[in-house]
């Protein structure tokens, strides 16, 4: 009887394990099939009008962009000079002196003629959803158009449209090929990072910073550092 009862214990719990595991993968398969109706090409973008484009940082190598970060910049002013806007969020991390993503991609921004008072720095945009939160509540953006590479951009909307922005998105993919170790790299991760910003959209906790609003159809000369 010990034996039996034993074995249907065991049972029991690799059930539960098996439905546990399965969380993940229906978190991805609804994030993916919600947020792909939000994506635009730049001819869409094009024809309609927004707060800003929206670019998220991915990493600096000193005073210059990751190949990523270049995608990604590279298409966020391609359609920013479509006329859809006349605003450029740059969002990433400068939690640190010696690490600045931000003002690197305002230069960047500036080198393609983007005029300097149009290009915001959000310096605390040290993840996706506190890039979206506060976009919405530091920057005042209601309508928005993210720009990055497509196995983000999903993630990116979810959690704009959660936090209850109106936004849509634009691939930054095609200017590199990366190789299969770092795609496998970055869709894993993403797949784990999903999973948890699922459950931070349901509970909507407040970013690391927040601070005093920065409307975004101010000037980006207010963002700049002190």
């Amino acid at each position: 009887m010990k034996k039996k009862k034993l074995k249907r214990v065991i049972c029991a719990l690799l059930l539960i394990g098996f439905l546990l595991a399965q969380i993940p993968i229906f978190i991805n398969i609804y994030m993916l099939e919600f947020s792909n109706r939000y994506i635009l090409s730049v001819e869409e973008a094009s024809a309609d009008e927004f707060d800003c484009v929206l670019v998220l940082g991915a990493g600096v190598w000193g005073t210059s962009p990751t190949p990523m970060l270049e995608e990604r910049l590279n298409k966020g002013i391609e359609v920013y000079k479509t006329g859809c806007t006349d605003k450029i969020l740059m969002s990433g991390d400068h939690g640190r002196e010696e690490y600045d993503e931000v003002n690197v991609m305002k230069n960047f921004a500036k080198e393609q003629e983007v005029a300097s008072d149009n290009i915001f720095m959000d310096h605390a945009g040290f993840s996706t959803y506190e890039s979206m939160y506060r976009a919405r509540d530091v920057f005042q953006v209601k309508r928005v158009l993210i720009v990055t590479q497509k196995y983000h951009l999903y993630r990116a909307i979810f959690n704009a449209r959660k936090l209850g922005l109106d936004a849509y998105g634009v691939c930054a993919d095609g200017q590199y090929q990366y190789s299969f170790a770092v795609r496998t790299y970055n869709n894993t991760r993403e797949a784990l990072a999903r999973t948890k910003d699922f459950v931070w959209c349901i509970f909507q906790p407040e970013p690391t910073y927040l601070g005093e609003a920065i409307p975004i159809n101010s000037s980006g000369a207010l963002t700049d550092d002190k």
